[in-house]
């Protein structure tokens, strides 16, 4: 097989349809845009959801819930074992510190801790962290405050 030889699988192209060729054609004339009204003028292009001055669907239904995406604060997470990584035993943890180390930026203030991964150094940590983040540090000899 080579280049000299591909092929499209039957049907997978379609002929471009010609309109407005002549009556012979079968697109004459209105070239399948039927007679007058709003959809056989030019340049016409409706609004997503436009039902014909029917009250659209999304305007029918009743608003329902509360949705909180507006108001959210993301907090950046940071696992325990990034904090083994980066930090020496006996280390403070501290926004600036985890700023300083690059973990964290004024676009997002808010940090957690999570328990993801191993910890055998002992920390003071002053940043939120998950129930098993706290149980994880305490367990290698640190403090949560």
């Amino acid at each position: 097989m080579d280049l000299s030889n591909l092929t499209n699988t039957p049907g997978a192209r379609h002929r471009q349809k010609r309109v407005g060729r002549g009556c012979g054609s079968g697109m004459g004339k209105t070239s399948t845009r039927g007679h007058k009204g709003q959809n056989a003028r030019k340049g016409h292009k409706q609004k997503l959801g436009f039902e014909g001055g029917q009250m659209p669907l999304v305007r029918r239904l009743p608003k329902r819930g509360f949705n909180n995406a507006r108001f959210r604060v993301e907090a950046l997470a940071v696992n325990v074992a990034t904090l083994e990584k980066l930090f020496n035993a006996g280390d403070e943890i501290t926004i600036e510190t985890l700023a300083a180390k690059g973990l964290s930026d004024n676009k997002r203030p808010r940090v957690k801790i999570l328990a993801t991964g191993e910890l055998t150094k002992k920390f003071t940590v002053k940043v939120p962290c998950s129930a098993a983040a706290k149980a994880k540090i305490e367990a290698a000899g640190g403090t949560v405050a």
